[in-house]
């Protein structure tokens, strides 16, 4: 039987994170940041949230369980919050413990919803760098 997608929040430290992304990079999971750049990123003692919002199954690799595709709401040492996607092991999920009340999950996904994507956040980061500190080809 699988199990079905919760409807919940989970809040997790950096290192409970960067556990997760470790391990979805280890199974190959296609929704997940390079650990190395979360490690570089993430604010070391923020608090972080998954909100699992899709059941992902790996047709071309029946082997594999199914993932659950979370939502992330990421704080990064700028202080601001971010939004990614990270694929999760159900198990991995339910380990997670249940620590926030009905009104902070629903703050929290409306959070998500107003956040600036990754991707956006660290285009702004390169335009905001010194030049002198660019890359050169």
């Amino acid at each position: 039987m699988t199990p079905s997608l919760p409807r919940t929040v989970r809040a997790v430290d950096t290192a409970q994170l960067l556990d997760l992304t470790q391990e979805a990079a280890t199974h190959g999971f296609s929704q997940r940041l390079p650990v190395d750049w979360l490690q570089e990123h993430l604010a070391a003692e923020a608090t972080h949230y998954l909100f699992p919002t899709l059941v992902q199954r790996l047709t071309h690799r029946p082997e594999m369980s199914q993932q659950w595709r979370c939502q992330q709401l990421l704080t990064v040492r700028t202080g601001e919050q971010i939004w990614g996607l990270l694929d999760v092991l159900p198990d991995s999920f339910d380990k997670l413990p249940e620590t926030l009340d009905a009104g902070s999950k629903k703050d929290i996904v409306s959070r998500i919803g107003r956040a600036v994507t990754v991707r956006e956040w660290a285009d702004r980061m390169a335009a905001d760098a010194d030049p002198e500190e660019m890359p050169r080809n």
